[in-house]
C-alpha cells in the first residue's frame, strides 16, 4: 500500500457547504494530506460529485477515526492504493455512510 484515498461525496445543490467545512478541517488538521480538486461532474468510477483526500499510510490510525467522527453526514469511500484500481475500489474498499454503486467497469480491460 503506497497511500490511501478518501473520496468525500456531496451534492452540489444541497451538501456542498458541509463538504467545504470538512475539506477545510482536513486541510487545517492534517497538512500532510493532499486535498484534491472539486469534481462536481462525475469522474472515473464515482457516481456522485466528490473530492479526494490522499494521505500516507502512516496517517491511517489518526486520520480515519477523525474522518469517521467529522464527516458531517457525508458519504466517504476509503481505499488503499496498491496499483490494482479495480480491487482497491471494490474488494479493499471501506465505506462511511451509504454504500454507493461505483461504475467499476471503467477499470475493467
Amino acid at each position: 500500500i503506497t497511500e490511501y484515498h478518501a473520496h468525500i461525496y456531496y451534492d452540489p445543490a444541497t451538501s456542498r457547504g458541509r463538504a467545504e467545512r470538512v475539506r477545510e478541517a482536513v486541510a487545517a488538521q492534517f497538512p500532510q494530506a493532499r486535498v484534491g480538486r472539486w469534481h462536481d461532474e462525475l469522474v472515473g468510477p464515482h457516481p456522485q460529485s466528490m473530492y479526494q483526500v490522499a494521505f500516507p499510510s502512516g496517517m491511517l490510525a489518526q486520520f480515519v477515526p477523525w474522518l469517521m467522527l467529522n464527516r458531517d453526514g457525508l458519504t466517504v469511500l476509503l481505499h488503499p492504493e496498491t496499483g490494482d484500481n479495480l480491487s482497491d475500489h471494490s474488494t479493499h474498499a471501506a465505506w462511511f455512510g451509504a454504500v454507493l454503486p461505483l461504475r467499476l467497469d471503467v477499470f475493467r480491460k
